[in-house]
């Protein structure tokens, strides 16, 4: 006889589940639970996800600890064809890199038509322009370390679209269907932001294994990824790294197939 999916809220009322997001997030476990329940409850479409991708997903925001209150733009459970990825917001960049102590400046933006003269080519400093328009022509990020390192990454908007029609599948169908489904296509300012600093810190920021920058590079790894026991999956993507990261290695949330009975958890709270 088959044994019945435990759903999520089974899944969060198991005694291994509360225990190990209470070993992550102490005192703040029980509202973090709740989020979750909240969020799900609010997205038709997260209704529909494997109940143990959303777990996966949330207990990566957990082991970073951060808020996944889609109002707060930090990390986000986002459904993609019946599974739960994991996104990290441009909040969510900016926290990860601050916690490891070793900026001094971080931030990214639009750039207005004008606000750019030129970038020189051999060094990729950016000399400033005057605006001569409101019109948004790209977007920057700038780094600088506390050790005076400096460095700053510009992609114009044509730059950024051909980017996310060959790393998100589901901008490529709004864009040969003329819908608004993704969050390229309904919060384009949002994703151009997160996208520059992303590859800004991939190329130049301190990635390393230490404790200090464990956590960026974990979120840069978990970022738009399904959540799997063998590692990240990419699956809105042409990156096709199946494998990255075992999920046992960052958070090992346990298995719950048989959960125990327990109260109903109440749920109240609030993407990207």
């Amino acid at each position: 006889m088959k044994q019945e999916t435990p759903s999520l809220q089974q899944l969060l009322n198991s005694a291994g589940i509360k225990r190990r997001f209470e070993e992550l997030l102490d005192q703040s476990a029980p509202s973090f639970i709740s989020s979750i329940l909240t969020i799900v409850r609010s997205n038709n479409k997260l209704q529909d996800c494997s109940p143990n991708s959303i777990l996966s997903a949330a207990g990566i925001a957990a082991a970073l600890k951060l808020p996944i209150n889609p109002s707060l733009g930090f990390a986000f459970i986002v459904p993609y064809k019946g599974h739960a990825t994991f996104q990290l917001g441009f909040k969510g960049f900016v926290q990860l890199a601050m916690r490891s102590g070793q900026y001094r400046t971080l931030n990214s933006g639009a750039v207005c038509e004008g606000q750019i003269k030129e970038i020189d080519f051999v060094t990729g400093e950016i000399i400033r322009g005057e605006k001569i328009s409101e019109e948004i022509v790209g977007y920057v990020a700038y780094m600088e370390l506390l050790n005076g390192f400096k460095k700053s990454l510009y992609m114009t908007i044509a730059e950024l679209q051909q980017h996310a029609e060959k790393y998100s599948q589901s901008y490529a169908y709004d864009l040969r269907s003329g819908r608004k489904t993704s969050v390229w296509s309904t919060n384009f300012d949002a994703m151009a932001k997160k996208t520059v600093l992303k590859k800004l810190l991939s190329n130049f920021g301190i990635i390393s294994i230490d404790q200090r920058s464990a956590d960026l590079a974990t979120a840069l790894q978990a970022d738009q990824a399904v959540i799997t026991d063998e590692g990240f999956r990419y699956i809105d993507n042409e990156r096709g790294e199946e494998k990255v990261v075992p999920f046992s290695d960052v958070i090992d949330l346990p298995e719950a197939d048989e959960p125990e009975e327990s109260d109903e958890t109440n749920t109240e709270e609030k993407n990207d």
